[in-house]
């Protein structure tokens, strides 16, 4: 199991100010001084990029042996609307998605899914990510889906509604968190990880030795690993502290927690 960045986590960091890198810069830092090899990106961290701009952060992330492997969108889709429009406005942002993470080098493109949760919601989400699919596979990508509230936010609704999608291109992109706020960490990260293409470690704060808040960061190591998982898990830090502090402890217990899994 590899452990990876979400570039969200180092938000803090990055901007126009002297004292703040680029994004261009983030592989070869995330190498250098966080340990982690491989970049999951936010969208919203690329707004107003071209495509050579998108082209030049793969270059600086192949030389940096971190590269880019998700994008993903922070925004819900509506893929479950009622308005056929809404669903082609989510449609057409999903294409462009997979161009931009074609570019980058990317495996996956990671969405959540804007729905009530009814039966008629799901049959509409279900149906239109069928359509988008080949356009996705053309750029050579898997889909990856992130519990949302309404429609996917239980384990059991997500997991159904990949099954429903069908085929070997779509799967899960489970978070710690969305996985706590169930109410029971270790069931829900069991129940989504079989079908995981990547795991976000979400990190806030730690209290007393290096115990993180909220749940054991150790456990759910072994939980996603109980179930086979094997892919990378990407360490993504949502708390308002250090970002390389944090990062770096939670590096040391769930390295320290792989290694014992193995």
């Amino acid at each position: 199991m590899l452990l990876t960045l979400a570039t969200g986590s180092l938000a803090s960091m990055i901007g126009d100010a002297e004292d703040q890198m680029s994004l261009l810069e983030v592989p070869d830092f995330a190498v250098r001084h966080l340990q982690l090899r491989g970049l999951n990106v936010p969208a919203s961290m690329l707004a107003g990029w071209s495509l050579e701009d998108l082209d030049a952060l793969r270059d600086r992330a192949d030389k940096a042996a971190c590269p880019c492997l998700v994008l993903f969108e922070d925004s819900p889709l509506p893929f479950g609307h009622r308005s056929e429009k809404k669903r082609d406005e989510a449609a057409d942002r999903t294409r462009r998605l997979a161009v931009g993470a074609n570019r980058l080098g990317c495996n996956a493109l990671a969405l959540r899914i804007e729905a009530a949760d009814n039966d008629e919601a799901f049959e509409r989400a279900a149906d239109e990510i069928k359509r988008i699919m080949p356009a996705v596979e053309r750029q050579e990508l898997n889909i990856l889906l992130s519990a949302n509230t309404g429609l996917t936010a239980s384990p059991e609704r997500l997991t159904d509604l990949i099954k429903k999608i069908g085929g070997f291109r779509i799967g899960s992109l489970p978070s710690f968190a969305d996985a706590a706020a169930t109410g029971d960490v270790i069931d829900a990260l069991r129940k989504l990880a079989p079908y995981a293409g990547a795991i976000h470690a979400t990190v806030d704060s730690f209290t007393g030795k290096r115990a993180h808040k909220g749940y054991d960061l150790s456990a759910c190591v072994s939980a996603i690993r109980s179930v086979g998982f094997l892919n990378t898990l990407a360490i993504d830090y949502v708390g308002t502290g250090d970002p390389v502090e944090h990062i770096e402890s939670a590096r040391l217990i769930l390295q320290n927690a792989i290694d014992a899994e193995d």
